[in-house]
Formats: C-alpha cells, structure tokens, sequence
C-alpha cells in the first residue's frame, strides 16, 4: 500500500502552485468583493496547460484523471482562491473535459475537447430544479422527441457560470419521472449551445444574489420551447443516468479538494494570527483554549484527503467510488467550516472585519455543508446504502 502521489499528480501540484504564487490573499478578496472573474489565473493556468489535465492527449490535454484534477483544484484553493474561487476549476475540467473525454460521441470529443484544453470555451452544468430540489431523479425538465431534436422545457436553479458558458451539460426528462420504471431511467443529458439559445430568446437566466462566492455567479434559468439536435446527446438518450453519476461522483470529489483547499487557508491565518497576537504578555496561540482546537482542524483536513485521494484513485480505475465520494465531501466540508469557525474565533473580533479573510472564507466553507448536496442526504446514503438501515422513504 503506497500513500505517495504519483509523479503526475506532484507535477500538477508544483505547476498550479508556482503560478498561485503569485497572486496572494488580497487578490483573491478583491475578487469577491468586485465579484470578478479571477481572469488572471485562469489565463495563466490555460497557458500552462492545466484547464487540460482530463483531456485524452489525442485531443490536445494532458491524459490524466480526476486524481489528478483535484490536486489541481485542492492546490488552487490552499492558494487562497479557497472553496468559492477555486469552484472555478470545476465548471469546465470537470464538468465539461472530463464527462466528455468518458461519455461524448466521436463528434463532441473532436469539435469540443481540444478548445476546452486551452480554455477557449468553457461549460456550465444544470441539474437542479426549484420544486425537485436534492431530489435529482425528481426532477421535471422535459426533452420531448421532434424528428431530428429534442423540444426541452423547465426551469433550473443555482446554475453557476452561464454568464461565460458557451455550452451547457443539460440533465432533462425525457419520460416523465412518475413513468419511469427504474426511477432512474429516462434521465437524458443534452449538450446546449448558450449563446445560441439565449440569442434565440429560447434561454434565460437572472443571476442569484449571493452570500459568498461572487467570482463564480449563480443563476436561475428558464428554458421554453428550446430546440436541441439529437446528435447532442451525451451518451445515450433515456440513459442519462450512467452519465450524470460520473458526473456527480465527480463533482464531489472536486468540491471536497476545494473545501479542503479552504480548510488549509483558514488554519492558515488562524495558525499566523496566533503567533503574532500578544495578549496578557504572550501570543494567544500558547493558550491551549486557542491552539487545541487548530490541531484538531489540521487532523482532520488530514483524514478528509485521504479519502479524497482515494475516491479520486477508484474513478480513475472505472471501480464503484460512489460511499467513498460522499465521505470525502462530508469530511471536507465539516474539516473546512471547523476551520474557518476556529479562524473567526481566533481573531476575536477582528474576524468581522473585511481587512481580514476570515470573513470570505467562513462564507466559503458554510455553503460547503449543504450544496450541491446536503450532509443529511450524505449521511442517509451511508446510513441505508453502507449500514443497511430501513430507508425513510
């Protein structure tokens, strides 16, 4: 049993890093507080070749999986990009490169993947839905059969990045969620150009004023009467299923890189403050009221990435990683928002002042607890899917 990273993963960890380097903490608020694209970053990181990591090498990436792609992401966020900035990475290395380099036609894979390589175009992807919420098999978007396309209709929430999109993993009914014998059939997942759909009138979207995370805006979209040619299916028509859980598993994944990315940021300026804060005539990081708490956050960011490293490991070998997903993304989320909580404390007072980044990064780490799935919902899969108690429903 070897707990080392490969070389590979090392590699992406020194190329991010060296080009994190160079934009610090500051820059990182003042992208929130201008809720800016870190436009910076991502030219630096499109240059170096790292928007690419999950693209085969025949298409112009650099051949590697999501073990891969969430050092990538995890490096970014313990930059100080932290979980609502490094998101970014997520929405098109895996999103769109990764689901298309495993599921997209001959056709997708050659006109799309070599441009996402180099971050010429980016994606979005929208699942969720007002009325189905967490509950993805419920939900009411319909794709109906017309000849050589599909006429898609619905409403989705919280779509982040469809501002900068140019196309849209679109998960759709196409039989009704009541009809569908298992309730996982008739899922399909629609490729969707959204500058064309919004120039046609067919697609909107309004922006949700948010808490934190302002790099990446989220969206509410309407979708009315929306014509999608066939040939944009991702994978297969009725069959969405085996689609979207490659595409959740990995999602997961991703976001618990970028929380314990954030972890690693708030344990950061927790850890500074308490060396350099004198009160009663020594640092407040001799207390062990202050520092016991601080070792507990760093163990348990510790625990969390092996996990992490694991579940990203089983996806790359095409075995089950779906328990080991939701461990990875209920640890991290639960290690970030201890941290960023212990960072506040830490700095007293002076934690609600917006000169300090505790305030971003205790944003960062609460959305962590409940998007895109609820620790409820995580811990019901292990309590019914792991320990085999009854299920509530």
């Amino acid at each position: 049993m070897d707990f080392t990273l490969p070389e590979s993963a090392l590699a992406v960890q020194r190329g991010v890093a060296d080009i994190c380097s160079r934009y610090d903490l500051g820059y990182w608020q003042r992208c929130e507080s201008d809720k800016r694209w870190p436009e910076e970053v991502w030219a630096e990181l499109a240059k170096g070749g790292w928007l690419g990591l999950a693209v085969p090498e025949e298409y112009g990436g650099g051949g590697q999986g999501l073990l891969e792609l969430a050092v990538a992401t995890e490096t970014l966020s313990a930059s100080g990009a932290a979980g609502g900035s490094a998101f970014t990475y997520v929405l098109t290395p895996g999103f769109g490169a990764m689901t298309l380099a495993r599921h997209g036609s001959a056709r997708q894979r050659e006109e799309l993947l070599p441009r996402l390589a180099t971050g010429e175009i980016e994606t979005c992807f929208a699942l969720t839905e007002p009325d189905a919420g967490s509950n993805a098999l419920g939900i009411s978007t319909s794709a109906r059969r017309d000849g050589d396309e599909f006429v898609v209709n619905g409403q989705k929430i919280w779509i982040t990045g469809v501002q900068r999109a140019a196309w849209m993993l679109l998960v759709t009914r196409t039989v009704p969620a009541a009809e569908a014998r298992p309730r996982s059939h008739g899922l399909t997942v629609l490729l969707v150009n959204v500058p064309e759909a919004v120039a046609a009138g067919r697609l909107s979207y309004r922006p949700i004023p948010k808490m934190g995370a302002n790099t990446t805006p989220s969206n509410t979209v309407f979708i009315d009467d929306l014509r999608v040619p066939a040939a944009n299916v991702v994978g297969e028509a009725d069959q969405g299923a085996r689609v979207l859980w490659d595409i959740l598993n990995p999602e997961r994944i991703l976001l618990a890189a970028s929380a314990l990315g954030g972890a690693e940021v708030a344990l950061r300026a927790a850890v500074q403050y308490a060396k350099e804060r004198e009160v009663f005539g020594r640092p407040i990081g001799a207390n062990q009221a202050v520092a016991f708490p601080l070792a507990q956050v760093k163990a348990k960011i510790e625990l969390a990435r092996l996990m992490l490293y694991k579940a990203a490991w089983l996806f790359d070998e095409r075995r089950p990683c779906g328990t080991e997903a939701n461990i990875a993304k209920l640890t991290a989320s639960q290690a970030a928002w201890e941290a960023a909580d212990h960072a506040f404390q830490t700095h007293g007072g002076m934690a609600y002042s917006l000169e300090y980044p505790v305030a971003r990064l205790l944003a960062d780490a609460r959305i962590g607890r409940v998007a895109p799935v609820t620790e409820e919902l995580l811990l019901n899969h292990l309590a019914t899917q792991v320990l085999g108690l009854p299920r509530s429903f």
